[in-house]
């Protein structure tokens, strides 16, 4: 399966842990492509969790952030913790796992060997986590190839609210969400042609496009990041989360 056009990055750390489960799991991977893939089967989903404290308290709603194609980033896990300072309960799955983990090879190799319909299960068990650790209500958002999969999952069903980010691919197989969903695109994406940008502005009318960014330009700390656009998103989507998962 195609899943897009996914821009390579670079991952230093990966941390999973569990509310409830008295360990944590850190797991290291060297820069560059691994010259084999070697697959994990027998683990169950490995995540990074974060969460404000007390974890259940005040009906806090979940959030599940799922990745872009070069996986686990130190990038994505501040955005799990800015959620969790916000108040969220916060699941971000590796969903990489059963071809070796984020940066066990290239993206496209990571993504070729991914069978994403058992990554949809993935996103939904990282909804059940949250749930488990108190969320009322369950949101999710990702980045880039993420994007695309939050925007599958609120058409899937399963969730209160999604908010996808330069989603590649959308165009091709759009649907009816089943829940408010936000989008956002930059105009100077080079991976997203303008057709498909218009094509997705066009069916849903909750789509922003920031007409000088790139794609990643949530990524914060590299050239790619957008210092008008990023914040005035960051701010749509808290907006966004607030009103659709309140209790």
């Amino acid at each position: 399966m195609d899943e897009g056009r996914l821009l390579e990055g670079q991952v230093a750390i990966v941390t999973g842990v569990g509310p409830g489960m008295g360990q944590s799991i850190a797991l290291r991977f060297a820069r560059g492509p691994a010259a084999t893939v070697r697959p994990v089967s027998d683990i169950q989903l490995p995540y990074f969790f974060a969460a404000p404290q007390p974890v259940g308290g005040d009906a806090q709603a979940g959030i599940v952030v799922i990745h872009e194609g070069n996986g686990m980033s130190p990038q994505l896990l501040r955005v799990c913790q800015r959620l969790a300072a916000k108040g969220y309960i916060v699941v971000a799955p590796d969903l990489f796992f059963r071809v070796g983990g984020s940066e066990a090879a290239d993206p496209m190799t990571l993504v070729r060997g991914t069978d994403f319909a058992q990554v949809q299960q993935d996103v939904l068990a990282a909804a059940d986590i949250a749930r488990a650790a108190g969320a009322h209500k369950m949101g999710v958002t990702g980045f880039c190839l993420g994007g695309r999969l939050t925007y599958r999952a609120a058409v899937a069903g399963g969730f209160d609210a999604a908010v996808g980010f330069y989603g590649s691919g959308i165009a091709g197989e759009l649907g009816e969400p089943t829940c408010p969903t936000l989008l956002f695109f930059g105009g100077n994406d080079p991976w997203i042609p303008q057709a498909d940008i218009d094509a997705v502005a066009a069916r849903h009318a909750h789509t922003v496009v920031y007409p000088e960014a790139g794609h990643g330009f949530m990524r914060d700390g590299s050239s790619d990041y957008a210092p008008q656009d990023a914040p005035d998103a960051w701010d749509r989507l808290l907006e966004h989360f607030g009103r659709h998962l309140s209790p």
